[in-house]
């Protein structure tokens, strides 16, 4: 006898369910198995090692200037439009806009979970020579002492921002930071630009007791107050004698070194940038200004002719987007072109937060030491900084070393054991995979 229709019906229905269910946990299965295969595949692939490409920014767009100001761009604020062009250092059309515009980003490569190392006894290494000849050079960021900084050290005093520091700057060889205002009580305020800053000569008087000993000018706001101001302000550097590079009456010298001499080794100093508003902000024959390295073959050039008569040669420049934490192609190109020309050590600044170190041919790119004393912006990454120190030989090589600070408005100030920690993390997990940052600072090669 046959069974009823509806018992058929029913056996049918679930055999559905059956086949329906088998299907659903291959699929699955299948699924898993994939991502697994892909997840392993990105992790021993994407694992950087020296040289390897940084990886893609989080932010694909420039913001504007609104950030070194500390505060938030209008609505309507115009689009920005392109630098000088990189090909020449003079554009034909100058432009109006301090920022450059976003370029191509290399393609993103996996970084490893940072994990901090101990401490190692002696640090991590120094330059060549006996300890007693190795040099300590410190490093800061940017510096102004212009709108609500300037307010607040008229009232607490032109040393105020310096007074958290531990006389840490008179305790090296050398100290050098990025000036990033004129230094005037004169000039005219350059036109079509968002945000330009005036700072009083009398806070350089607290700059140099402080212990800096050079500054570097170049920078898209040296002009800030137009020629008559970076006259000024190479006058009153040049009446306190506080050395200074990447800016000049003219590019001869923008483009010159300046030179120490410490505990028998020779130090060359210079500075450039690729951030400028203006093609006419770039120094010429016989016109004040900046040394650009949209076209680098100046820069180059003296750099190659610095390391012939120098052990040490040192690069301060001015790159990158404000307010984006990873390094770019652009900076990442730059920076080894100067180590390839012979610079030894390469500082970076300009996007106003910390970015990642490079180690490069034995050499180190740090590419962002972010600000200093500095306006208080409503963006959290502004407010960390870092002093880089460097202890470097005769034969140029250099260890380096991070102390976490607080870029608290107008003064930076050390920060606590566990913000510092975490802080160092962040900075390994920025370099892309290449280098391990110990608890105390102390920055090594990635094994």
């Amino acid at each position: 006898m046959y069974p009823p229709r509806s018992s058929n019906r029913q056996d049918q229905q679930r055999s559905k369910k059956r086949r329906r269910k088998t299907a659903w946990a291959w699929m699955i299965n299948g699924t898993l198995l994939a991502l697994i295969t892909a997840l392993l595949a990105y992790h021993f692939i994407g694992t950087g090692k020296e040289g390897a490409s940084p990886p893609e920014p989080a932010v694909s767009a420039a913001p504007t200037d609104s950030a070194a100001a500390g505060e938030s761009p209008p609505p309507d604020e115009p689009a920005v439009t392109a630098p000088p062009s990189p090909s020449s250092e003079v554009s034909p059309t100058p432009t109006a806009t301090q920022m450059e515009t976003p370029e191509p980003e290399p393609s993103a490569t996996a970084t490893p979970e940072p994990t901090l190392e101990p401490a190692a006894t002696g640090g991590a290494g120094t330059g060549s020579g006996t300890p007693g000849d190795n040099v300590t050079l410190n490093f800061a960021g940017d510096v102004i002492f212009a709108g609500k900084v300037g307010e607040l050290l008229q009232k607490q005093g032109y040393d105020y921002p310096f007074s958290a520091l531990g006389g840490m700057f008179k305790q090296d060889d050398l100290t050098v930071v990025n000036l990033e205002t004129p230094v005037t009580t004169g000039g005219v305020s350059a036109v079509n630009k968002q945000f330009v800053f005036k700072s009083a000569p009398q806070a350089l008087d607290a700059l140099k007791a402080a212990g800096v000993d050079a500054v570097n000018l170049a920078n898209n706001h040296s002009l800030d107050m137009g020629t008559e101001g970076l006259l000024d302000t190479l006058g009153h550097l040049d009446q306190r004698g506080i050395p200074h590079v990447g800016a000049g009456r003219n590019a001869k010298e923008a483009y010159t070194a300046q030179h120490f001499e410490r505990k028998g080794i020779k130090i060359a100093l210079l500075g450039f940038t690729r951030v400028i508003p203006h093609s006419d902000w770039v120094a010429g024959a016989n016109q004040p200004g900046v040394a650009s390295v949209y076209d680098n073959r100046e820069a180059l050039k003296a750099i190659a002719r610095e390391k012939a008569d120098n052990n040490l040669v040192i690069v301060i420049v001015h790159w990158g987007k404000e307010r984006v934490e990873q390094y770019d192609g652009t900076q990442q190109e730059l920076g080894r072109s100067f180590i390839d020309a012979g610079a030894d050590l390469v500082i970076g600044g300009h996007p106003h937060v910390l970015q990642g170190i490079e180690p490069y041919k034995g050499k180190w790119i740090a590419y962002s030491t972010g600000n200093f004393i500095f306006t208080r912006s409503t963006v959290p990454a502004t407010w960390e900084t870092a002093v880089f120190t460097a202890q470097c030989g005769v034969s140029g090589d250099c260890s380096l070393k991070l102390t976490p600070m607080n870029a608290e408005l107008g003064r930076p100030v050390p920060m606590n054991a566990e913000d510092g920690r975490q802080l160092l993390t962040k900075v390994q997990a920025l370099s892309s995979g290449l280098v391990n940052i110990r608890t105390d600072g102390s920055v090594v090669r990635a094994k």
